[in-house]
């Protein structure tokens, strides 16, 4: 007790204090900002005219055959998004809630009995011997997902969150040992290999040639210490991706259909598994684990309410008709706005209360719809949930809908 009265050293303790509460807000940043879990019971039917609803059932749902079908959301506590058949929840170790255990099979149970399927992530902790935890992944993969993500930007190279990088000898282990558990209860569903630190495609190409080099290590440590043997190759795997550019718009503030990292990214990983972007095989070895637009520190004028929020639609549709294109599955984040260390997050579909968002979150409901074509005839749309709806059904859009946006 003397000892830690000395003013030097409580000089030294507040530091550590304060230093931990920051890598804990960076790292709820990191993985997305907002909450990847959710502790709700969806109450609301999910449908998706694009994505037949399958038998309900209370054992799990038929594994998805088509990659395309696999359109969702990120999940969020008590919020429910009908019409989408997809969402995204984190396990506890992505640094928010409580979905393990009971809890974790009964939130996926009650989305399964509404037709409705499960992406799981589960993140990596720490670089240390609690980062190949055996139970972990156990009770993760007993939580009945049917697709799991196995770790959580482990190649990213960022000094104000250097705890989430894993050395790909050490991210091998891991993701064997979590792959190893999920295939033991279920083998059929997909597990994702971690997910890529997002850059922009088209632009920041020795970052993405980086990111190949990290996995031919991780395939090196594999074939040589993890698995001898087995002729691990990371080209016959899939692949978490995270697009986060203002799609669509240009730096001069105006639309423009040039601006697209997602298909940039699309473009470089297609030659890399040595596949023909437009023969629909991507989706086999890529999932937009996040896809969003940005909204500051990438030209757009964050403090432009207006250009935030043509910004923000723009990168909705450019994105989701990106990976409807390509047949690439595709979680759109976020399902909510959401506050983070003192920032306003306007990047949901529905405010920070779960409400419907005008298609301009700028305006009031109803300034601005769109009239979407639709395999059942002509549907308009007035928010942002229902646009997404519609355009994950394959429904076209208007010609003129940048101009309704813009004016």
């Amino acid at each position: 007790m003397n000892f830690i009265k000395k003013p030097a050293t409580l000089i030294v303790v507040a530091v550590l204090i304060v230093g931990a509460l920051l890598g804990v807000l960076a790292y709820k940043v990191t993985v997305g900002g907002q909450p990847l879990t959710t502790t709700a019971t969806p109450t609301v039917p999910v449908t998706s005219a694009a994505t037949p609803t399958p038998a309900k059932t209370t054992a799990g749902l038929p594994p998805v055959q088509d990659p395309s079908q696999v359109l969702g959301i990120q999940g969020d506590k008590n919020s429910s998004y009908p019409g989408i058949s997809w969402v995204r929840l984190g396990y506890p170790t992505c640094g928010w809630g409580s979905l393990r255990g009971k809890a974790l099979k009964d939130s996926i149970q009650a989305y399964h009995k509404i037709g409705m399927r499960v992406l799981l992530t589960l993140c990596q902790r720490g670089n240390n011997a609690s980062l190949y935890d055996a139970a972990t992944f156990k009770d993760a993969a007993q939580g009945l997902a049917d697709a799991v993500q196995c770790g959580n930007e482990q190649m990213k190279q960022d000094a104000a969150v250097s705890f989430l990088y894993i050395p790909p000898d050490k991210f091998a282990r891991f993701y064997a040992m979590c792959e190893q558990a999920v295939h033991a209860v279920r083998p059929e569903v997909p597990v994702l290999l971690g997910s890529l630190d997002p850059h922009v495609g088209g632009v920041d190409h020795d970052p993405l040639v980086q990111q190949a080099q990290y996995l031919d290590a991780m395939q090196k440590a594999m074939n040589s210490t993890v698995a001898p043997g087995k002729n691990w190759d990371w080209h016959t795997q899939t692949l978490g991706l995270i697009d986060s550019w203002h799609n669509g718009w240009n730096s001069a503030g105006y639309p423009d259909p040039n601006v697209n990292s997602l298909a940039g990214l699309f473009t470089f990983w297609a030659d890399q598994f040595h596949v023909d972007l437009n023969s629909g095989q991507l989706g086999k070895h890529l999932w937009v684990v996040e896809g969003t637009g940005c909204f500051k520190g990438c030209g757009v004028d964050e403090k432009s309410a207006s250009q935030v929020a043509i910004t923000h639609t723009l990168s909705l549709i450019t994105d989701v008709q990106t990976a409807t294109k390509y047949k690439v599955p595709f979680f759109y984040f976020s399902g909510k706005d959401f506050q983070d260390q003192g920032v306003h997050w306007p990047i949901g579909i529905l405010d920070d209360q779960g409400h419907a968002k005008p298609i301009r979150q700028d305006l009031s409901m109803g300034a601005r719809s769109l009239v979407l074509s639709c395999s059942s005839g002509k549907i308009t749309v007035v928010d942002q949930l229902q646009l997404l709806v519609r355009l994950y059904n394959r429904c076209a859009l208007p010609s003129n809908y940048t101009d309704t946006l813009l004016n």
